[in-house]
């Protein structure tokens, strides 16, 4: 059996979720998009509560379509605050729009959404080598500077620890524990 980081659960979806997605680079402006939507809705619950529902969360944003979610009118807005299969958190839904709206804005200033949160990191994902759940940080310096950028540009919902949360699971930080099978050697 394969050992995994210390905070994966028996649950199957989460398993998958971290030998699969958590912490492997993603430079695509979509799937980029998906994780700052779920990362945004997890602020306050755990994430596998948000793995639980992303099928749902996934249906309800039109398949994590930002140019759409930029667009939602009120009607869909209240449709959403309906919706038993996601957060309905009515500051969250507002932001998931807003948010889509600022990351069109971000993506005609550099060109795409990956050249600038990449930016960050050198455009190279940051591979630490922490040993035990103890050395793996809730927030950064670089966190600290993401989220104070994105807020400063009307982003909300991207506080410091959502952001290195956001890092870890897009692959900008690399955090599997050096005891993880997934640890880059």
């Amino acid at each position: 059996m394969q050992h995994r980081c210390f905070w994966v659960t028996e649950s199957k979806l989460y398993q998958e979720y971290h030998d699969y997605e958590w912490g492997t680079p993603v430079y695509d402006d979509a799937i980029l998009f998906e994780f700052l939507l779920l990362e945004t809705f997890q602020a306050g619950v755990s994430w596998i509560t948000v793995l639980n529902k992303r099928e749902n969360f996934r249906k309800a944003f039109d398949d994590f379509d930002y140019k759409k979610i930029a667009k939602y009118p009120e009607s869909k807005f209240n449709q959403l605050m309906q919706n038993k299969g996601i957060i309905r958190n009515k500051l969250k839904i507002r932001s998931a729009i807003t948010n889509a709206q600022l990351f069109m804005d971000i993506q005609k200033e550099f060109g795409s959404f990956s050249t600038f949160i990449w930016s960050y990191v050198n455009h190279q994902p940051i591979i630490n080598q922490f040993k035990t759940r103890l050395e793996v940080p809730a927030t950064t310096e670089i966190s600290n500077q993401l989220s104070k950028d994105l807020k400063k540009r009307g982003f909300k919902f991207t506080g410091a620890t959502v952001m290195y949360a956001y890092m870890q699971a897009v692959g900008m930080v690399n955090d599997h524990t050096t005891d993880c099978f997934k640890y880059p050697n």
